[in-house]
């Protein structure tokens, strides 16, 4: 197969309402994010954290669909888990011995296919997997750029 080469651009935007809420905006889209009181948030909307495992449960959901239709296979539903398991010392400043994200994730996937065989959903998770752009980017060594305005 030969390979393609496009690019895709997503642009976000944000702006912090406080020091642990920020309005973020993407296309027509806007979203709060913040912190857990615990954490000294408002509560008023999902951590940057559940944030980023929403986008991983929605990525898989979006791309097993996608490789079910190519495959010719009826995917009538889908159920994603996500546990991540991660020392919050690093963002706290209290130790710098661990990274400062997550450490492990488990997802855990249910789909309905029938008629599917169990070496055929278990291949077709697999590819769910490996085509994911947000496992990949969680995965990989994406270069992140930082910079000042």
């Amino acid at each position: 197969m030969a390979t393609q080469k496009r690019e895709m651009k997503v642009l976000i935007t944000g702006e912090s309402e406080n020091p642990t809420k920020m309005n973020i905006h993407a296309g027509k889209f806007n979203l709060i994010i913040d912190e857990p009181k615990g954490m000294g948030g408002t509560d008023e909307g999902p951590s940057p954290i559940q944030v980023l495992l929403m986008s991983l449960a929605g990525c898989l959901n979006v791309t097993g669909h996608e490789i079910a239709r190519q495959k010719g296979l009826k995917l009538n539903s889908m159920k994603v888990k996500i546990e991540g398991v991660m020392n919050p010392c690093t963002f706290l400043g209290c130790s710098f011995e661990e990274r400062a994200g997550f450490q492990n994730i488990i997802v855990t996937v249910k789909a309905d296919i029938p008629g599917a065989s169990e070496e055929g959903k278990e291949a077709w998770l697999k590819e769910t997997e490996s085509r994911c752009p947000v496992t990949d980017n969680i995965k990989a060594d994406t270069k992140i750029t930082v910079v000042r305005e």
